[in-house]
């Protein structure tokens, strides 16, 4: 009588659904990013010819919009408890100098302050430094955000004045700053993957087709600091890039 071990094969099969278990963008989540599942067997040695009975089941991955409603153009309303993470993407504002026919001599970057209103409060700073101090992987700040509890960001640069530049904030009705999910487009004239003028830490975050490359509980905010006018070449919406993930 032949029989066949099948505990292995099984084992090996879990394992390997073990570690789809990942995580988004490199952060921790108690949320699978894709669909993750255990299968098992009964009986585990089972006799030529005879079949076991297999018992499977599969956890698919929530996605952004069943934990948080987006409001147009960037506000965050939770539909539940949630923890907030926030990191800074990049702070690409820069200051030139020019020629006098107009050639660029010289740069420098630009302090940049991004902000946050928890729950119609004021906006206050979670973050301020230069482009060359991000580090995407770092969360700058985190909370507990509550269900009906509007959560909103802006963002600022320091002029040579020392003065503060215009702040704007996800409520402001010229998309300034948009909050895009996994998916989105980003609403600019010229699709961002295309634009010559593309910043390197935000090309991970677009697919081939311009789309926004994110994990399914994650939000990012693309903010425009020094242009209004839509149509304007240098209305890029990379002068301040914050992501941000929720966890249940």
């Amino acid at each position: 009588m032949k029989t066949t071990t099948i505990s292995a094969l099984f084992t090996g099969l879990l394992a390997w659904g073990t570690l789809l278990t990942v995580t988004s963008l490199g952060q921790n989540t108690t949320d699978p990013a894709i669909p993750v599942g255990t299968l098992s067997a009964y009986p585990t040695i089972v006799q030529t010819g005879t079949h076991p009975t297999l018992s499977w089941s599969i956890n698919h991955p929530a996605t952004v919009t069943e934990v948080v409603t987006i409001t147009p153009p960037g506000t965050i309303i939770p539909k539940r408890t949630l923890t907030m993470q926030v990191r800074v993407i990049g702070a690409s504002v820069k200051r030139v100098w020019l020629d006098s026919r107009g050639r660029v001599v010289d740069w420098e970057w630009v302090p940049t302050e991004a902000l946050i209103s928890n729950n119609n409060s004021s906006y206050s700073r979670i973050w301020y430094n230069t482009q060359d101090k991000v580090t995407p992987n770092q969360i700058v700040y985190s909370r507990t955000v509550y269900a009906n509890q509007p959560v909103r960001f802006g963002g600022r640069y320091l002029n040579s004045n020392n003065s503060w530049s215009s702040m704007f904030t996800s409520t402001t009705n010229n998309y300034n700053v948009v909050a895009l999910k996994h998916g989105d487009t980003p609403p600019t004239t010229t699709p961002l993957y295309q634009q010559p003028t593309l910043e390197s830490f935000l090309r991970p975050y677009l697919d081939d087709n311009g789309n926004i490359k994110i994990g399914p509980m994650d939000v990012i905010y693309l903010m425009e600091l020094t242009h209004t006018d839509r149509n304007n070449d240098g209305f890029d919406l990379q002068d301040l890039v914050i992501l941000v993930t929720f966890q249940s």
